[in-house]
């Protein structure tokens, strides 16, 4: 797939045989515009973040297929299906593109892609997914009539202790227990003498296997594609896109304050132990022990408290009050003070700095002496644990936050810290330090206004 400037449309994808479910083996003979590029790459993140975000959610099955179901027509589907394939094929090789450089995010992008793939895989009709497993190259046999009788009861009773509601399947395939990993964890399938027999209404299983076997060995020769020639060939041009969509934030604008009011200097340690999230209260914490943070701690700290409404003034006047201590005023004022009236755009390019984006912190690399980063990811076990008794976490929540953690579900597990400190919901998950900042804020002003309101209805004395 060719990136260019203006466009030329060209046939799509033919990977998908038969079939309109694309199975990304190839990238396609398409000459791409930048933007197209782009655009096409977050709309298909926000169908994979919201995947991911369910998924870590544990929401059920079912519940799981509504919500991809409605991601996808509203993020993808177009009234044209040409039009739909072209954007499906776009998007899966730009992210693959974006998500090839690191192990973790390579891990993430296999998964959200497989968990995508099966659910549009079991909307196909028996024709279409006979042509898949054809195209993949899946020959195993159907089970004979005369071995199905032989074993008849026994797959019909492991079919039904997966569903005892449905009719029981005729039809099974006998497949190395290996190639269904899934089934077998989860005991939904017959095993004997190291064959799985697999119901074709688990079929899905099978390819997904497949496909997510393909999809990882692709996602490594990308990697090494990637280093070896594309980011040097695109490095100003390409390259920067593809590293921003890396560390990309899908969510509202925090650059200036949004539904609170600005916040003053007198205020800022009550709302640092009451609102702020535990990035922000570590850096915070550690700024006001140490009197001093590098440059990471600083522009991560620095366009929060921005973005939650300390003025200029009040920011170069808390800054210099905790550095002063440590450096003194006038080294300050000659080293320090100009990065922060950069931020407020203010200095050099007069740009408008935004605050970081979880998924920008969780991605940092914090070194030996740096306290930035995303405690839920850069902490060790005993370090979290001890900072979340601190914000008063502990018994079961604080096994659920752990249990995140251990999964790699960073941003859950901040938004169930949000949850068990305010003693409220998160529906829509924290996916970012000023908005956990601001729903902070609207839960206490709503205790404070209902507080009033109690009072004023009381009778006097």
């Amino acid at each position: 797939m060719e990136i260019v400037r203006s466009q030329r449309r060209n046939g799509s994808d033919g990977s998908a045989g038969a079939a309109s479910l694309p199975l990304y083996k190839s990238a396609p003979s398409l000459e791409v515009r930048l933007e197209e590029f782009e655009r096409c790459a977050i709309d298909r993140l926000r169908v994979l973040k919201a995947i991911s975000d369910g998924l870590s959610r544990g929401k059920k099955p079912e519940e799981m297929d509504n919500l991809v179901g409605e991601l996808w027509r509203a993020n993808m589907k177009h009234q044209d299906v040409d039009e739909t394939l072209r954007k499906d094929i776009i998007s899966h090789f730009a992210l693959r593109l974006v998500y090839c450089r690191e192990e973790e995010m390579r891990r993430w992008f296999l998964s959200m892609e497989t968990a995508l793939f099966r659910y549009r895989f079991r909307l196909q009709d028996a024709e279409a997914q006979k042509s898949i497993m054809n195209e993949l190259q899946l020959q195993y046999n159907v089970l004979s009539h005369a071995e199905y009788e032989t074993l008849k009861d026994k797959l019909i009773q492991a079919a039904r202790s997966v569903n005892s509601t449905s009719n029981p399947e005729t039809v099974f395939y006998k497949v190395p227990f290996e190639d269904v990993p899934d089934l077998v964890a989860s005991r939904r399938v017959f095993l004997l003498k190291g064959f799985a027999f697999v119901p074709r209404n688990q079929v899905v299983s099978l390819v997904c296997t497949i496909f997510r076997s393909n999809i990882s060995k692709a996602l490594a020769l990308t990697n090494r594609k990637w280093r070896a020639t594309i980011h040097d060939q695109e490095k100003d041009r390409l390259a920067p896109i593809v590293e921003a969509l890396g560390n990309s934030y899908l969510g509202p604008d925090y650059s200036q304050p949004r539904e609170c009011a600005e916040i003053s200097l007198k205020d800022i340690n009550q709302l640092a132990s009451s609102s702020f999230p535990l990035c922000m209260r570590h850096l915070f914490g550690k700024l006001k022990e140490d009197h001093h943070l590098k440059h990471g701690g600083r522009m991560q700290l620095g366009l929060f408290l921005k973005g939650v409404g300390l003025k200029l003034e009040d920011a170069l006047a808390f800054w210099r009050a905790e550095f002063s201590q440590k450096v003194g005023a006038e080294r300050f004022d000659k080293e320090y003070a100009y990065s922060i009236r950069h931020n407020y755009g203010k200095e050099g390019k007069r740009t408008d700095y935004t605050p970081y984006s979880c998924q920008k912190i969780i991605m940092s690399t914090p070194s030996t002496g740096d306290h930035h980063g995303c405690p839920f990811r850069h902490f060790s076990e005993e370090n979290l644990r001890a900072a979340l008794n601190k914000m008063g976490v502990g018994g079961r929540a604080m096994d659920d936050i752990m249990d995140k953690v251990r999964n790699r579900h960073y941003q859950l597990a901040c938004t169930l810290t949000f949850e068990a400190t305010h003693a409220a919901s998160c529906e829509t998950g924290i996916n970012h330090p000023n908005q956990y900042f601001v729903e902070s804020r609207k839960i206490f002003q709503s205790k404070n206004q209902q507080n009033q309101q109690n009072q004023q209805s009381q009778p006097a004395a």
